[in-house]
């Protein structure tokens, strides 16, 4: 490393990191010293050791410590990875982590088998089959070959990460039949419908790789957590003391995993009131201003000390693996939102006033749930039934969602693309000209970073096998709308969704890729196809589904690619194991849904004794029923028309956001990101700020405090203590339901009860204005007259 290529990687760093909100602040400040002559490296020997040392690790390695702490310098490309023994393994875990996860995904909040938790499980499986299966071959390939490899292990667990993201037809099959009430959607259906949707996600995933997983600083910091873990388990570990300990990072798994396996007993069976420790609303539990403003259940959450479960401090943020910066922002977003909540809800705005604050149900216009089949015939919207009945109605925590929706989709796109327009400029640069060279594979090795480098040994997976995968998902879409007339959805509507993933689905997988926070395009389809298709509800869900499962399914697919990336898995490996993976997913997903349904008393209800509120599907029947049956025009030019200036404002504000950026850089520091910031805003109805609270202490001492000052213990225990949580919570929840719960054995105690008293628990007063004290008795436009 000489002094002229010193300064040939700082000044590439400067480049490619620009507004980088994850390159080291230090680095940053002291490789433009550099550049700028402020440090003369060259004549003293620590500053020129020092200057080598940061130049070595940026180009030999990564400029993330992060990343640092969880890969390899080095790859051996001899080292087993395609085997009988990973792909067994990885299949057995993947039906069981993808049933739980369906199984729990009705539960307010889920429970899932993490990444990290599953990866815990599947190594002793890998080294039971060292040491017991005979060395014998079947075909060609060894039964046994050998010690069960780190490159083994993370090929199972890009397999069982297919299994990572609920599916999200989920929500379409669990709507249509306990809230439409449709007995038409039979088990072919629901096969046509998942399929379709989940490959369409898988095809659109090989298509992004050259945006969000080559690129460096794509950096994935969701999957940090799963790398360090497996690390953990079967690279050979230094006895070194670090800040005073010593202890393996696997023998500290397992005390983590322990501890929190037997604790999260007392928040989930024991004393309820640890997990919605929505404690001052006991000191006055009829007092329905209090719970608006501090309530766990239905108000705002506004509570420094909210909860002492893990499941709820980790569920709107991971706080021990997303960037401090990102949680904080997320946060920032929430307070404000809480303001703007409260003033819709106390000045009555639409009649807010009249539902609770921070339901995400839908209403009629005497408070009651809307149910969408009073309004049909044949399943279209019946005018003359919808005058006789209400229009839909949206609570203040909803009516904020929806805006800020609306507003982001705009800001998102313009603003993403400026920022990130370098790394998208390259990668398109390069597809162009592979067209122009009859096709020739991308390969990773144009790029230029190490791990870039070190994969390009490897074969690529041709791009034309993504696209017959799309081809084939196209198909069975299409299949599903013709053979089950019922949807009422036309074919157009597919292309449609597929068209605007292709626009959106880039700068979306970027913000995702960065700051590991992920959006998706739902409420901007359901708003076209509204438009389009006005009156039809279930066509709206139908491409919906597409709408944003190529989104959700694609990131999911990516961030599995880019873990690969990092653990040096060869590509068409990977192709064909995801592709198995998301087959078995699909097929045990529709077994663990269709049980539920059939056997979870009281699914979907308010109150469900188990927490099986169903809330996703909540949310997702009141979207279908606003902007499906009613449809957004009604919703713009009568209902809420202050909705539709959201747009234009997100577009304004990019411009905006771009113009600061640009020409006041010090007014934006780089840790300010507008769309984590508009994320925040979202995260409510039903959910509220006591998601967040205890989430952003955890985060300020892990995230910031620990990884700036004790930096070496950050890299070896902080992303391997989130997996341990994680698995802890994950499992005693499946045994803690099973064993006492499902058949209920209730525990009839002050500490169990009081979350259920009171308004908390859905007792006396749940609206701020009384509906009964209307002369009409119902609120909104008159009968007869509604939009």
């Amino acid at each position: 490393m000489n002094d002229e290529k010193v300064l040939k990687i700082y000044q590439a760093s400067s480049e490619n990191h620009q507004n980088d909100p994850n390159f080291p602040n230090a680095d940053w400040t002291y490789l433009h010293q550099v550049l700028n002559g402020e440090i003369n490296y060259t004549e003293n020997f620590e500053e020129n050791f020092k200057a080598k040392l940061l130049a070595s690790l940026i180009y030999y390695h990564s400029p993330y410590p992060e990343v640092r702490a969880v890969t390899d310098l080095y790859n051996d490309p001899n080292e087993p990875v395609e085997t009988i023994r990973s792909y067994t393994i990885a299949i057995i875990w993947l039906i069981i982590s993808t049933g739980i996860r369906e199984f729990f995904y009705h539960r307010q909040p889920a429970i899932a088998l993490s990444v990290g938790v599953v990866s815990i499980l599947m190594y002793p499986c890998g080294k039971a089959w060292e040491y017991i299966m005979p060395n014998i071959k079947i075909g060609k390939l060894p039964l046994n070959p050998g010690p069960y490899s780190y490159k083994e292990q993370m090929f199972a667990t890009t397999i069982v990460t297919v299994g990572s993201q609920s599916v999200y037809v989920s929500s379409n099959i669990v709507t249509q039949i306990k809230f439409y009430h449709q007995d038409w959607v039979t088990f072919g259906y629901q096969v046509l419908l998942t399929l379709s949707t989940q490959t369409m996600g898988f095809a659109f995933a090989g298509i992004l790789r050259k945006f969000v997983i080559y690129p460096e600083r794509a950096l994935w910091p969701t999957n940090l957590p799963s790398l360090a873990l497996n690390r953990a388990l079967l690279k050979p570990e230094r006895k070194e003391i670090i800040n005073g300990w010593k202890i393996t990072k696997y023998k500290f798994f397992w005390i983590c995993f322990c501890g929190m396996f037997v604790y999260n007993w007392i928040p989930t069976y024991l004393f309820n009131a640890l997990s919605t420790f929505s404690w001052l609303t006991w000191i006055s539990p009829n007092n329905f201003n209090l719970d608006v403003v501090t309530g766990f259940n239905g108000g705002l959450g506004l509570n420094p000390i909210p909860t002492f479960d893990w499941n709820v401090v980790s569920y709107l943020i991971s706080p021990l693996v997303l960037p401090f910066y990102v949680s904080m922002n997320v946060f920032a977003g929430m307070v404000l939102s809480f303001f703007v909540i409260l003033a819709i809800y106390y000045t009555n705005t639409k009649w807010s006033a009249y539902l609770p604050i921070n339901s995400n149900s839908v209403f009629t216009n005497t408070g009651e749930s809307f149910e969408v089949q009073e309004i049909l015939t044949n399943g279209l919207l019946d005018l003359e039934k919808y005058q006789n009945y209400s229009p839909p109605f949206y609570t203040a925590g909803n009516l904020v969602v929806y805006a800020v929706f609306f507003l982001f989709y705009p800001l998102s796109f313009v603003y993403n693309t400026w920022k990130e327009w370098d790394t998208i400029k390259f990668a398109l640069k390069f597809m162009y000209n592979d067209t122009k060279e009859q096709f020739q594979n991308f390969t990773v090795g144009k790029f230029d970073d190490p791990h870039s480098r070190m994969m390009a040994r490897y074969k690529e997976t041709p791009d034309w096998c993504y696209w017959c995968i799309l081809i084939v998902s196209l198909v069975l879409a299409i299949l599903c709308v013709k053979i089950y007339p019922e949807t009422k959805t036309p074919v157009w509507g597919i292309f449609f969704a597929i068209g605007i993933n292709f626009v959106f689905l880039i700068p979306l997988c970027l913000l995702y890729a960065v700051t590991g926070i992920q959006m998706g395009l739902n409420v901007l389809v359901e708003l076209i196809v509204g438009y389009a298709l006005p009156g039809n509800g279930v066509a709206l869900m139908t491409i919906k589904a597409l709408g944003y499962n190529i989104d959700g399914q694609a990131d999911n697919f990516v961030s599995s690619q880019k873990m690969a990336h990092y653990a040096k898995i060869p590509a068409r490996a990977l192709f064909r194991g995801q592709l198995i993976g998301v087959i078995i997913q699909c097929f045990v997903f529709l077994g663990v849904v269709n049980w539920s349904l059939s056997n979870i008393e009281g699914l979907c209800e308010v109150h469900q004794k188990q927490k099986f509120t169903c809330p996703q599907e909540r949310t997702f029947y009141s979207a279908s029923v606003l902007w499906g049956v009613i449809g957004p025009k009604r919703v713009f030019d009568g209902l809420y028309p202050i909705l539709r200036w959201a747009f234009l404002i997100g577009f304004l504000l990019a411009l905006l956001l771009i113009v600061v950026k640009k020409y006041f850089p010090k007014y934006f520091p780089s840790f300010i990101e507008p769309q984590v910031f508009a994320y925040g805003m979202i995260s409510y109805a039903p959910y509220n700020l006591s998601y967040i609270v205890s989430g952003v202490y955890t985060s300020f001492a892990f995230m910031y405090i620990i990884r700036r000052r004790y930096l070496a213990w950050f890299e070896k225990y902080n992303y391997v203590l989130s997996s341990a949580f994680d698995a802890g919570v994950a499992f005693s929840a499946v045994i803690i339901f099973f064993a006492v719960q499902y058949h209920a054995k209730n525990l009839s105690w002050w500490g169990n009860n009081v979350v259920y008293e009171g308004i908390e628990g859905g007792e006396g007063q749940q609206s701020l204005k009384d509906i009964t004290e209307s002369v009409r008795g119902y609120f909104g436009p008159s009968k007869g007259s509604f939009p």
